[in-house]
């Protein structure tokens, strides 16, 4: 990662292997959307947050304890973390989750492939290092664009739900543009534990409201396949990828990391393709161009060298 100055505004420009882990981090939370819609039909939205953030903080607090770092690198910042979870984690989560209720994955994911739009925003007014500049927003509205595009029929479907369900997701993406500039003061630390910290941190919140709400009973009952779905939302597009997600902010900056909201419904798409024989539509590959072209544009260096 370099830091720039174009036109007095000072920016991130990322690596190659930031680039890398963008996208691994975009694919690996492709699949998301579909766990979760699968995982709803069973399970109440924000019981499901508790059982994705409360596997996850287990499975990473097993991680650091063979491996580490020593989680105790976590405990001066506890107050921060208990605001990072609910920034990142608790009220985004549960946003989508009840979102998604009502429509369908593919309106969700536009939606939340606004998040890039509101952290260029805040980083602007709330950074020193992430100014606000032609390319970021000419990109962000590129990225935006493409993604409707390419899941214009998703969006079609998805329109006749509730307005209140389509807020939900754009509330999401601007708590999760407040969170990528608050985990920003978190770069002193190992990204695993960041990860740890957070997802402790939201379990702690969940469990007194999953259990005033729903009680201690049925909480267990949803069907094998479910289980599976909420598993694999739980340590492969929560644990792994919160490691990758806190990297990323430590080593791009807020306004690159929310990038990975304009990979993900690319990812979806191409992962449909590859393992459950779905196919191309022209409208998709215009939409992933677009897409392509807003990355270079945020990126910046292309235009540079010309």
């Amino acid at each position: 990662m370099a830091v720039t100055s174009t036109a007095g505004a000072v920016q991130k420009t990322m690596s190659a292997k930031d680039w890398g882990q963008l996208l691994l981090l975009g694919a690996i939370w492709g699949g998301s959307f579909f766990f979760a819609r699968i995982a709803v039909s069973e399970i109440q939205p924000l019981v499901l947050v508790l059982f994705r953030v409360a596997i996850a903080a287990i499975a990473l607090h097993v991680y650091l304890a063979a491996r580490g770092p020593s989680f105790r690198l976590a405990l001066p910042y506890a107050g921060s973390f208990f605001v990072l979870a609910l920034l990142n984690n608790v009220i985004p989560f549960s946003l989508i989750f009840l979102g998604q209720t009502e429509l369908g994955a593919g309106l969700a994911s536009v939606l939340n492939a606004t998040t890039p739009f509101w952290t260029v925003m805040l980083a602007n007014a709330m950074t020193a290092d992430e100014k606000l500049s032609w390319n970021k927003i000419a990109g962000v509205l590129l990225g935006i664009a493409g993604t409707a595009v390419m899941i214009g029929p998703g969006i079609i479907a998805g329109l006749g739900g509730p307005v209140w369900a389509k807020f939900a997701l754009v509330g999401a993406s601007v708590s999760y543009a407040f969170a990528l500039i608050f985990a920003r003061r978190f770069k002193a630390l190992p990204p695993p534990v960041v990860a740890t910290g957070q997802l402790t941190a939201s379990t702690i919140i969940m469990i007194p409201i999953v259990l005033s709400l729903y009680g201690s009973t049925g909480l267990f009952g949803a069907s094998l396949p479910v289980w599976s779905a909420v598993l694999a939302l739980a340590l492969l597009s929560t644990a792994f990828a919160y490691i990758l997600y806190f990297n990323l902010v430590a080593s791009s900056g807020a306004t690159n990391a929310s990038l990975v909201t304009l990979i993900v419904p690319v990812s979806a798409t191409l992962l449909g393709i590859a393992f459950l024989g779905e196919r191309m539509d022209l409208i998709e590959a215009i939409g992933m161009a677009l897409i392509a072209l807003g990355l270079v544009t945020i990126d910046g260096r292309l235009f540079r060298r010309r």
